[in-house]
Order: structure tokens, then sequence, then C-alpha cells
């Protein structure tokens, strides 16, 4: 059954929906205790999780007791907030509906980053990836909510071809959509009633960890939200700081009060990353400490320390990051594997409300609700890029000129790559471009 599944998975092309977008297919080809579905949605402003598990409740219970059976799980948990009442509500009656023992609502706290796998492991299971870890190292695959309505019709032979998108900030009409993939982004705006606001910047993502991005982008896999800010907001001259400002204020500013390393997720869940020692070193100018530095590794970038921590305005998230990078141009891998059996006895204390969060952000004027869209999108043309996931890019079986129609294979996993997958039409028409992506022109 595993086989079949893996196959039907890895040929629809199905990755993470949200993240970084690893491929599916090597995900579920595991053995697990526990599937845990991260219906979370803890980015302030993103609503698309919380409409899918609404509105396609039947389908993504197929898809999670189909990842169950390809794993071996014996549980498979729905992490969900109570303040989803629609969902949860669907969601108990399609679990009713198939009779099904095995499967059951997990609540969780209205707390960022909830989302967090790690984070949701720990309030599911009482478990903690260790570090450097993923959550199969603690028998449990997690799986994003419109990822499992991906494999349900991966099982029907449906490639990837569509997103669910919300649309907000400040725009004239917040709203979830489902597009074709390799939309434009401007597309989406439009759609949405156009920016209220004039220049304003874009974020792909949620507030805490997407990026800037402009407005010719195309929607991806991997695209969960687009947030229309104006330019002067704070959330994006934060994102638009220079790696070399970031560090210089590091330097001057930092006084070590603690209030980063406090509130940091994987601190709390009893890791040894402490990002007050790690912008302590570089103040001191202690380039040499390896032993510091190397635990920038084990940050998830949540931004928890920068945006809610720190009263500086500083930022160890972006530090860390550029640490990572550093740290991975001269080969050095995570050297830290610590198995914390607890959590911090203080973590109770320091979790962080998701409304104080967004008032913390400056968006809770944009805290309003984003209703999915019955109306079926268009789309006139689309460019998809051959990399939308973790591994090689996707491998062209096309040519300008050829004709293709909706879900049809045009890009497939290079041979002999460990980690790929494949790329469907997302709309009818004549492919009109073949490089680094693949354009098609309804015609």
């Amino acid at each position: 059954m595993r086989d079949e599944i893996v196959a039907a998975v890895k040929a629809a092309g199905v990755v993470g929906a949200g993240g970084a977008g690893f491929p599916t297919h090597v995900k579920i080809n595991a053995a697990v205790e526990f599937v845990i579905v991260n219906g979370a949605e803890c980015e302030p402003l993103l609503r698309a999780h919380q409409h899918i598990m609404a509105a396609e409740s039947t389908k993504m219970v197929l898809g999670l007791k189909t990842v169950m059976l390809a794993t071996g799980a014996k549980r498979g948990y729905i992490g969900l907030k109570r303040k989803y009442e629609e969902a949860t509500k669907n969601l108990q009656t399609a679990i009713k509906e198939i009779d099904d023992q095995e499967i059951e609502l997990f609540f969780l706290p209205d707390i960022y980053p909830a989302g967090d796998e790690q984070v949701l492991v720990h309030e599911v299971t009482g478990r903690i990836v260790p570090e450097g870890g993923i959550p199969l190292h603690v028998g449990v695959v997690v799986a994003n909510v419109e990822t499992l309505i991906n494999i349900a019709d991966a099982l029907k032979g449906q490639g990837v071809t569509d997103k669910y998108v919300t649309v907000g900030g400040a725009v004239a009409k917040p709203i979830t959509l489902k597009v074709p993939i390799g939309m434009k982004v401007q597309e989406l705006i439009a759609l949405a009633g156009g920016a209220l606001v004039n220049p304003y910047a874009i974020i792909d993502g949620g507030p805490m960890m997407g990026k800037l991005i402009t407005s010719d982008a195309p929607v991806t896999k991997t695209t969960g939200g687009i947030l229309v800010l104006p330019v002067d907001h704070s959330l994006i001259t934060q994102k638009n700081t220079t790696w070399q400002m970031i560090a210089n204020r590091a330097k001057a500013v930092c006084c070590n009060c603690l209030a980063c390393t406090d509130v940091c997720p994987r601190h709390l869940l009893g890791h040894s990353l402490e990002p007050h020692r790690i912008m302590q070193a570089i103040g001191k100018g202690q380039i040499g400490e390896s032993a510091i530095f190397s635990r920038a590794l084990l940050c998830s970038e949540c931004g928890a320390c920068d945006t809610f921590g720190c009263s500086m305005g500083l930022s160890p998230r972006r530090v860390n990051a550029e640490l990572k990078k550093q740290l991975g141009k001269a080969g050095i891998k995570n050297p830290h594997n610590n198995k914390p059996q607890q959590a911090l006895s203080t973590r109770i204390n320091r979790l962080i409300p998701t409304k104080r969060l967004t008032a913390r952000l400056g968006i809770a004027q944009y805290d309003v609700k984003a209703p999915l869209s019955a109306n079926e999108v268009i789309a006139k043309e689309v460019t998809l890029p051959l990399s939308q996931h973790i591994g090689a890019p996707a491998l062209p079986i096309v040519k300008v000129g050829d004709i293709v129609k909706k879900g049809d294979l045009i890009g497939t996993i290079p041979e002999g790559a460990a980690v790929g997958a494949n790329l469907h039409a997302s709309i009818s028409g004549e492919i009109c471009r073949v490089d680094t992506r693949i354009g098609i022109r309804a015609v």
C-alpha cells in the first residue's frame, strides 16, 4: 500500500504547501506512530487553512487517512484552534461519517508559533524533537492542510495545479482565493479590490516569516498568503534593513537583557539555542567562538526574538540567518544534537498570544475576515518556476509552441536526483516560454 501511495503522490508533484516545499513523496515514505495535521495557521492575517478545513473537510480527512496508511501510523491528529468554529464542526462531521476511531481533533493554544513543526509536535504528543532533528526522529510526520488535499487529489491521478491564497493587509476586500499556480501576484491583489495605499510593499507569506516580493512574482506551490502593506510600515522597514545595519546595531546596542532568549520557542523546548549569547559574541567580536555561533543552526527564524522579545529594535533572527548562510558556505554542519527530555518550566509563561503579537506588529487594523471566494479564477497566462521546492529543479519536457491541457505533465524530476518534484500545467494553452520557468498562455 505504501509504495502505491508514494508513487501516486510523486507523480502528482505534491510538495509541502507551506515553508520550503519539501517533496511529500519522500516525507511519507517512512514508518511513524503519529501523523499530525498542521492546521494552526499561527501567522496573523492568514486565513487559507481554516477555510480549507471548513470547505474541504472530507477530502482533508481522506488525505490524512492516506498518509496514515502509507506510514503505518496508529493515530492521526488534526491540530487546530478552537476559534476555527466552522472548520471544527465540519471536521467532526467528516470524522464521524467515516467512523474512524484513529483520528481526532487536537485543540491548540492561540499562540505563535503554534504551527512550527517542533512546537506542534510537543503540544500534541509531549515529545521534543532533538536539536537539529525533524519530527520523524520522534515517530511523527507533520502534514500541511493543503498538502493533504493535494494527496487526496493525487489518488485520483490529478497533479498539483492550484493554490489557496489569502490576500490581505491594505487591500479593499481581503479575500481567500483558489488560483492557478503561476498567476502574477498583482492579479490577486486586483481580485481583492486593489491596494488601499501607494506606494506599497508585498509580503509572500505571513508578517512574521514572509519574504518581500515584487508584484510580477508568480504564485507557487508554497505561496500561502499575499499581504499588502505601506512601504513605510515597520514590518517592511525591518525586512528591508541591510545586513550591515543589522550587524552594526547588534554590536552597538545589544544590552544582553535575555528578552530574545526568553521567548525563543526552541530555547523553551530545551534546545541550547540562546540568541542573546550569539548577539553578545558579535558585540565582543568573538568571531572564533564557533561553539556559540554554530548554535544559530538551531534557529527556526520564526522571528519571536526580534518582533516580540527585543525592545531595542534588534534582530537576532536576521543575525542567525546570516550566520547560517556563512556556516553553510564554510561547509560547517550542525554539531548540536542534544535530546531534551522536557521543556523549560518557564515555557507556559513565555508563550506568545496571537492577539498581542498582532498588536505588537502594528497590523491589528488589518486583522479582519478574508472569506473564501466561491468564484472560479481564470488566468490568461501563467509562469511556472521549475524550482518551487527543495531539491533539483524540474526538467522541462515541453517546448515553445506546444499545446497543453490543465493537469498535463510539463516538467519531471531529473534522473538521478535525490529530491525533486514533477510540474504540471495549471491552465490549458500554448507554451510560450521555457527556461528557468515555463510560461503558458491561454488560447
